[in-house]
């Protein structure tokens, strides 16, 4: 916990230094990453609200994706997360964001996409960012990499702006 404490400050270092406001959408990790950023006092000046939208039906209400797209390439795809993250800027006062979409397990896996994987969208400088990796280990493990893994290339790509 100390070092996901460590890393949600230097996010959000990372974005008090640029001036910039986040926004998260998050389904597999359920709200993980907007609990690490808010453990850090005064995270209002650099975040600024989180979608959880676990089920299909609330991402297409809260973050504008069209079922459509859902049904065409599942909720568990790079091209989801891309939406995902840009539906949380739309939908915010947020200038960068990030996103998490994925089977934590113990169950939920489908051909080509086994327990652990997770997709990410990170949308920073104007730019759509997205990778798919697979994760080991039970649910708590899978969702606590995701959220090292969202926040570790959030904080990159911040840097490169």
């Amino acid at each position: 916990m100390a070092d996901m404490i460590e890393l949600a400050e230097k996010v959000g270092n990372a974005l008090k230094s640029k001036k910039l406001l986040l926004s998260v959408a998050e389904s597999c990790t359920g709200g993980g990453v907007c609990c690490a950023l808010t453990e850090i006092a005064g995270s209002s000046e650099w975040f600024d609200c989180g979608f959880v939208s676990y089920s299909n039906s609330a991402k297409t209400e809260m973050l504008d994706i069209s079922a459509s797209l859902i049904a065409q390439h599942g909720a568990v795809s790079e091209e989801i997360a891309a939406a995902m993250a840009e539906g949380a800027l739309a939908n915010s006062e947020a200038h960068v964001s990030l996103s998490t979409t994925g089977i934590a397990g113990p169950g939920g896996a489908v051909p080509g996409k086994p327990v652990g994987t997770v997709c990410f969208g990170w949308r920073v400088g104007g730019v759509t960012h997205t990778e798919r990796k697979v994760f080991a280990g039970d649910r708590h493990a899978v969702r606590e990499q995701t959220v090292a893994h969202a926040l570790n290339k959030l904080l990159r790509y911040v840097d490169e702006i």
